[in-house]
């Protein structure tokens, strides 16, 4: 074996580091920042919210919620916000005093959702969300109504 066949050979697994690194980061650098919208919701059967900031969802959600196994027949906007998460990074917003919400950007359109409420964690899930999905996040209110927390992918 002659020592410029040696330098190939020892190159070689270099140059296939170099190429795999360069592949990786392509496709990190691939995976968009998602857009995503949060709500808060209200829902009740009362036929109207005790707050007149409080308007009925739009249409497709209030589609979208009657399609679940919820019990409610009315659903009313508290708040909205968009978020823009990075890839491989998170962002945490307040929808109200007591309710946040952080969202991880796991890559390949899968989140991790975090629901806060009153400082506390009260609920954790990874979820496919595929442009134009809604993922929907629900708890006990008084009185026979419940909040929810609706995630849009917008982008």
């Amino acid at each position: 074996m002659t020592t410029r066949s040696c330098a190939i050979i020892l190159r070689a697994p270099l140059l296939i580091a170099l190429l795999l690194a360069a592949t990786s980061s392509r496709s990190f650098a691939a995976d968009p920042a998602l857009k995503l919208e949060a709500l808060l919701v209200w829902g009740t059967n009362d036929a109207a919210s005790p707050d007149p900031k409080h308007k009925p969802v739009e249409p497709a959600i209030r589609k979208k919620l009657q399609e679940l196994p919820l019990k409610w027949n009315n659903y009313f906007e508290v708040s909205r916000k968009g978020i823009d998460v990075p890839a491989a990074s998170s962002k945490k917003i307040s929808l109200s005093e007591k309710c946040d919400v952080e969202v991880k950007n796991l890559g390949a359109s899968t989140v991790e959702v975090s629901l806060f409420g009153r400082g506390s964690q009260v609920l954790k899930r990874n979820q496919s969300l595929p442009p134009g999905e809604t993922l929907v996040l629900a708890g006990k209110a008084p009185n026979e109504t419940a909040w929810l927390v609706v995630i849009k992918r917008v982008q």
